[in-house]
């Protein structure tokens, strides 16, 4: 008999959004009738506290929570994970009959894109553009791959430091510095990341000339719509390696489609079948 699951995901800016195919696909895999719907809270004419609270008794088994209210709504859930809570962003939540719980598969998924791409060499001194949800997640990330240092890059100097701290409390070796330039920060960097809404449709644009990647060795964007950047062209260009955002959209959604259902997956016949969305 066919399992019946509703989700979700808010966000801004969402209309192009692979997420719906993604979990809508894996459901016909693993058995399951799933229906998942965008939820934009200025479409709908409501706040986020909102439109959350609309999921939660709506049926609701669980969400996904994008740009820019990853930070946002990590005070409306349980965090059981302390490296979560650590990061201070939630991307997945789900809603159980003691209240909704947050979880954080950007983490999980930025270290499966790297990897992919760059195996086991470590990333070296890294330049992170953008320290907001998503930023947080993959610095975390940077932390666990062995960085030798991480440069946080954020036009707000304090949002920047507030990361530094949160880095700098896990005790590792790896060294932790805060810019407000990006170009002054991809000075001599291996790897350069943009976490920043740029080069998104919609939005358009690029974290960082391309002179400035010049030395690097890598680079990875979060963005993945699309997934072939202004930011990642460059890179190309550049001669870098490149990861590209759609890896890190793809890590992400399994880990969040096995908290949502706990069902197995195979991840390469997923890949498959959604292979026509990454353009």
């Amino acid at each position: 008999m066919t399992r019946s699951i509703k989700l979700g995901l808010i966000g801004d800016n969402i209309a192009r959004s692979k997420s719906p195919r993604l979990h809508r696909t894996a459901g016909k895999l693993a058995g399951f009738d799933v229906t998942y719907d965008r939820l934009i809270p200025k479409d709908l004419g409501q706040s986020f506290d909102e439109v959350f609270d609309r999921a939660q008794g709506g049926g609701y088994r669980g969400i996904n929570v994008t740009y820019p209210y990853k930070e946002i709504v990590s005070a409306k859930v349980a965090v059981s994970d302390p490296l979560v809570r650590g990061i201070g962003a939630v991307n997945t939540v789900v809603f159980d009959a003691d209240g909704p719980k947050g979880f954080n598969t950007d983490y999980s998924g930025f270290k499966a894109a790297y990897r992919s791409v760059r195996g086991d060499a470590a990333p070296g001194t890294v330049c992170l553009i953008g320290t907001g949800g998503v930023g947080k997640a993959v610095a975390f990330g940077l932390i666990a791959l062995n960085a030798r240092s991480i440069r946080c890059v954020d036009l707000d100097p304090a949002k920047a430091e507030g990361l530094a701290t949160a880095l700098r409390a896990l005790g590792s070796d790896t060294r932790i510095e805060t810019f407000t330039k990006a170009v002054a920060a991809a000075e001599g960097a291996d790897g350069i990341i943009n976490c920043t809404p740029l080069g998104m449709v919609g939005i358009g644009g690029t974290p960082l000339p391309v002179e400035a990647m010049a030395g690097a060795t890598w680079a990875f964007d979060a963005v993945y719509t699309p997934a072939d950047t202004q930011f990642l062209q460059d890179a190309e260009a550049a001669g870098l390696a490149v990861i590209s955002g759609y890896e890190l959209f793809f890590g992400q959604g399994v880990d969040a489609w096995g908290i949502f259902t706990g069902a197995d997956l195979d991840h390469a016949a997923l890949r498959d079948a959604i292979q026509g969305d990454k353009a």
